[in-house]
């Protein structure tokens, strides 16, 4: 099979410091993933003034608009990681949660591919201004039904190149990974490349996407999973072990034809006593 184009997600896992994001790319690119992929908000936007000065005790201070602003990266810095990324051989790839962010990101970074996150899906006005930057789009499914998701499609039009089957817990059960969503897919848009979005905190549901047809897997990593941050119960701390593991699936899957392999031969000798058919 072709391979996997693996995403590590970095997401907001660098709370905020441009130098732990260079050492989660650096983690990335050791650990063999094609691109990374990071989060922009504008904080002012995407939440309400009242649930920004809610009591929220973090490194940043004592309300919900400190922690928030606090993971928060500069588009200086964005542009910082952007050139390291590059500079090592990644692709470069950002979700914007709102159009000021998505603006900022057009004007000053050349991303490899917009994703739009699944919190987004359903924003006709955000997916038609994405559409409208003629840059690859690659699109989650999370807290989406069938409907949703095929007119998320219709509007994005031919800009979608990957289609990402997706649950939005943190962490998801193995009960609700559901990866035979990706089959669904596959069947429904033969014209897109099907991937998977994991938000499990093992390697299963990644590398078992592999033998579905998967063409695309993301997934968060860290380099420590009791560090601060919401979503860091969700990440990957080993994931060298996890690439190793979908590449080696990637030769184990095959192409489906039966043959007898050359090292088979020897065992025909050996154990078969009549071949008369």
């Amino acid at each position: 099979m072709s391979k996997t184009y693996v995403i590590a997600e970095i997401g907001i896992n660098h709370n905020g410091d441009v130098n732990l994001a260079k050492e989660l790319i650096l983690q990335s690119k050791k650990s063999g993933c094609d691109a990374v992929k990071f989060q922009k908000r504008d904080v002012e936007v995407v939440y309400s003034s009242e649930e920004l000065d809610t009591p929220r005790e973090s490194p940043f201070g004592t309300t919900t608009r400190e922690q928030k602003h606090g993971i928060e990266l500069s588009i200086d810095e964005f542009k910082e990681l952007e050139s390291y990324s590059k500079e090592l051989g990644l692709d470069f790839i950002v979700s914007c949660w709102d159009l000021n962010s998505l603006e900022q990101i057009e004007e000053h970074c050349d991303v490899t591919f917009h994703k739009v996150a699944s919190a987004l899906a359903t924003d006709k006005t955000f997916l038609e201004r994405l559409r409208d930057t003629n840059v690859p789009i690659i699109l989650s499914t999370g807290m989406c039904t069938e409907e949703e998701i095929k007119k998320a499609v219709d509007i994005l039009g031919e800009n979608v190149v990957f289609l990402l089957a997706c649950t939005s817990t943190y962490p998801t059960t193995p009960e609700e990974v559901n990866l035979r969503h990706i089959t669904t897919l596959k069947e429904k848009y033969p014209e897109l490349k099907i991937g998977f979005s994991n938000h499990h905190n093992g390697h299963d549901a990644c590398i078992g996407s592999i033998v579905l047809g998967s063409e695309c897997v993301e997934f968060h990593i860290t380099q420590d999973r009791t560090m601060y941050g919401s979503d860091q119960v969700a990440s990957i701390q080993d994931s060298d072990e996890l690439v190793s593991g979908i590449r080696k699936m990637e030769r184990m899957v095959g192409d489906g034809v039966k043959k007898v392999y050359d090292t088979e031969k020897p065992i025909i000798d050996k154990l078969r006593k009549v071949n008369d058919i």
